[in-house]
């Protein structure tokens, strides 16, 4: 949307204002190492946003600090300057800038990064998250239902079947930290995740499912490893979960209202 109050930048905001207590937590207990992550994610987005801005006179927008924030805390450690960089910038580019910029892009940038750092450097430790930070990214999630920027459908689908999954015994406590963070950062994404009502739901649930299966059957997966795969598969699926709904509601008004 391009006028009124409900301008791209405007959404950008809300989701950036509904990620500070998961952000501000997670600065609160990283400490410097954290904020310098954060810092040099930042800086090499800018740069990629200015890139396109005077190629293409493609505005920067306010979700590159989302994208930074989801980088910096979730990207895998010791990769050193080059190798971080390069992941960033292939996220950034790919995933975003070349469609036109957030809100045109098809799957999450930073879930492009992450997934292409871990593709490429599987070597490369991931992070591991505790409970206090894992906790901080309720108030984020609801916060961002509230606002209407984050799905509020899509949310509560991937915690029920979380929920149950945990007192099946089918998650453990790291998986879930990780995956509770992965939902809010990468999978909640207003752009990316299914715009149908019966689509989030499916994307949701199908997130959830997605983690369940690769930490029963992922040997050696680390938790933030299993929650980028699973962000990444169930964003590729946002479509076809939308189409499904879609082909669903026809199917039902045609049975109500007929063929003509």
């Amino acid at each position: 949307m391009t006028r009124g109050l409900w301008t791209r930048e405007t959404v950008a905001a809300l989701m950036l204002a509904a990620l500070m207590p998961l952000a501000l937590f997670w600065l609160w207990t990283s400490g410097l190492a954290g904020a310098m992550g954060l810092t040099f994610a930042i800086v090499i987005i800018g740069v990629w946003h200015l890139v396109f801005m005077l190629v293409r006179a493609q505005p920067p927008s306010l979700s590159a600090l989302i994208t930074a924030l989801a980088i910096a805390m979730l990207a895998p450690e010791e990769l050193g300057v080059f190798r971080l960089a390069l992941g960033v910038s292939f996220g950034v580019v790919m995933g975003e800038l070349v469609f036109g910029g957030w809100g045109r892009n098809v799957v999450n940038p930073a879930t492009v990064a992450l997934a292409f750092l871990g593709f490429g450097f599987p070597s490369a430790p991931w992070p591991a998250f505790d409970a206090p930070i894992a906790w901080a990214a309720i108030p984020a999630a609801v916060l961002g239902a509230a606002l209407g920027i984050m799905p509020f459908a899509l949310i509560v689908a991937a915690a029920s079947v979380a929920a149950a999954a945990l007192m099946l015994g089918l998650l453990t406590e790291p998986v879930l930290f990780a995956a509770g963070i992965g939902l809010v950062l990468l999978v909640a994404d207003p752009v990316t995740s299914a715009a149908t009502g019966l689509g989030r739901v499916l994307n949701g649930a199908l997130y959830t499912l997605f983690v369940v299966f690769f930490a029963a059957g992922w040997s050696g997966a680390a938790p933030v490893q299993i929650t980028v795969a699973s962000a990444l598969l169930a964003s590729l699926a946002a479509p076809l979960l939308d189409d499904i709904a879609i082909q669903v509601w026809v199917s039902r008004r045609r049975r109500r209202h007929g063929r003509a």
